[in-house]
């Protein structure tokens, strides 16, 4: 009995039991929760949602139309005198005195220095000599030949010998004459080179005369564009020391210089008072007729892929379109151009980031949408 007594016995605990089916509940949830992906798949839609694009890059444009402009050409030139001439002494002798000083204007004709007479005197004095007795001779042989008692021969001697007389005669009344050294014409005395009792040969160059009234400009004309250039032409000729004055066209060679290939042209400019000096630089614009052509900033001019100049422009359909151009006329706050449709929207800000064919957001230009046009080619 007391081995009864001592036996353990055990007994099912109810909460136990309610736990255990509660975990196999929530397992086969699980179960079944994981398993829905293959029993119920996912919608169409949410497999086949698109994944956005970018957004077209934002640009400034602005909307240029051509406009008649004045086509000019443009070159460097040099102020020439009209006319420029050595001053040579006529004939030998002494300097007896100097009229004028270099520099000093001088009129055509006007008596610079004269050469001492004494020498030239004494030779005009022998040859009248011997001229009025060639003349006594001839007249003696005349007389004779008329008695009878003369030759023919005589005569005839006596006529060469009177003749060869009077031409010794006359070149010393001109040896007189070549005693006064002149300005051939009316000019400034840009060089003298003569001291009085210096002697002077014949022949020998004394002085330079300048006539700068009117000036001749001269330009090298392209080939290319000769036939723009002709007789007759109104040109403006400023100077490097800031005169600005209206010339005239008045040569355009035929001839090409063989080493540049350029035409030498030539425009006359009045210079009555002789301010302007000769020899100074010069630029010279020509105006050569008129052409329709769109104006725009220089910042807007890019090159092609192949290297071609060129504008960016937005078409109706907000698509980048490349023209190539020509630059017709520059000046400092643009240039004008041909090339480009009759209406032209031109990118002015983000070209650089946009090619051709590109889709964009145009923005006119104005200076709120600037800097979002700049900010967005930027992000890109």
């Amino acid at each position: 009995m007391s081995d009864d007594r001592d036996r353990l016995t055990f007994r099912d605990d109810p909460g136990a039991s309610r736990s255990v089916w509660v975990a196999a509940a929530l397992v086969v949830v699980i179960v079944a929760w994981m398993g829905s992906g293959i029993v119920f798949p996912a919608t169409e839609e949410s497999a086949a949602a698109p994944v956005a694009g970018p957004a077209p890059v934002a640009v400034t444009v602005e909307t240029v139309v051509p406009e008649p402009v004045t086509l000019f050409f443009q070159a460097e030139g040099q102020a020439l005198p009209d006319r420029d001439t050595a001053i040579r002494a006529e004939g030998s002798g002494d300097v007896a005195e100097v009229l004028v000083t270099r520099g000093a204007f001088v009129e055509g004709g006007a008596v610079i220095a004269r050469l001492s007479a004494r020498r030239a005197e004494a030779d005009l004095n022998r040859a009248r000599e011997e001229l009025a007795r060639a003349q006594r001779e001839f007249d003696n042989a005349t007389e004779l030949l008329e008695r009878g008692v003369g030759t023919v021969d005589r005569v005839a001697e006596a006529q060469a010998v009177l003749a060869a007389a009077a031409a010794a005669a006359t070149a010393a009344e001109e040896a007189i004459e070549a005693l006064d050294i002149t300005a051939p014409f009316a000019g400034r005395l840009e060089t003298l080179s003569l001291d009085a009792g210096e002697f002077v040969q014949a022949g020998a160059e004394v002085g330079r005369v300048v006539d700068n009234r009117p000036l001749t400009v001269a330009i090298q004309v392209p080939q290319q564009q000769l036939r723009r250039i002709r007789d007759g032409q109104v040109a403006t000729v400023r100077f490097i020391t800031g005169e600005e004055v209206e010339g005239r066209v008045t040569f355009v060679g035929t001839s090409a210089n063989p080493e540049t290939r350029t035409f030498l042209a030539e425009i006359e400019v009045p210079n009555e008072d002789g301010a302007i000096p000769a020899g100074i630089s010069a630029e010279v614009r020509i105006p050569t007729g008129t052409r329709e052509a769109h104006f725009i900033q220089p910042s807007t001019v890019s090159l092609s892929p192949e290297g071609q100049l060129g504008v960016k422009t937005v078409d109706e359909a907000d698509r980048v379109v490349f023209h190539p151009i020509e630059i017709v006329r520059a000046e400092i706050a643009g240039v004008y151009v041909v090339g480009l449709p009759q209406t032209a929207r031109v990118i002015t800000i983000g070209q650089g980031y946009v090619r051709d064919g590109d889709p964009v957001r145009a923005l006119p230009a104005s200076p709120d949408t600037g800097a979002t046009a700049g900010d967005a080619g930027g992000d890109r």
